[in-house]
């Protein structure tokens, strides 16, 4: 068994297509709601497989030679699972909320690979 980074992605033409910002405050309060127990549904019935559960993740800074710079990529959570293979550990997330109910893009799943010694 091996673990996996499942990296949630959602673009901002995702949420354009999805009509996520022209809802009213109480219809994505509701959508929110909805998306958040089915997330917990899905963490329940996949117990089992995950190693870590995540976050969402909020707003990025960058660090580099230059120093810190504000910047924002498409990252809006994570989290770990364990697998017997790649695929089997991309499988976890057919029908994932994240793309069923949010406005989200995709799920990104790469390998945690050992650090050599």
């Amino acid at each position: 068994m091996k673990n996996y980074l499942a990296v949630f992605i959602g673009s901002e033409a995702s949420y354009q297509a999805s009509g996520w910002n022209a809802l009213g405050e109480a219809e994505r309060k509701e959508r929110e709601r909805a998306g958040i127990k089915a997330w917990g549904e899905w963490v329940t019935s996949h117990q089992q497989d995950i190693v870590e559960n995540g976050t969402p993740l909020g707003k990025t800074l960058r660090m580099s030679s230059r120093g810190i710079e504000q910047t924002r990529n498409e990252l809006t959570a994570f989290t770990i699972v364990r697998a017997e293979s790649h695929e089997a550990a991309a499988k976890l997330f057919e029908g994932h909320p994240h793309f069923m109910i949010f406005p989200g893009d995709s799920v990104e799943i790469m390998e945690c690979l050992t650090i050599p010694q």
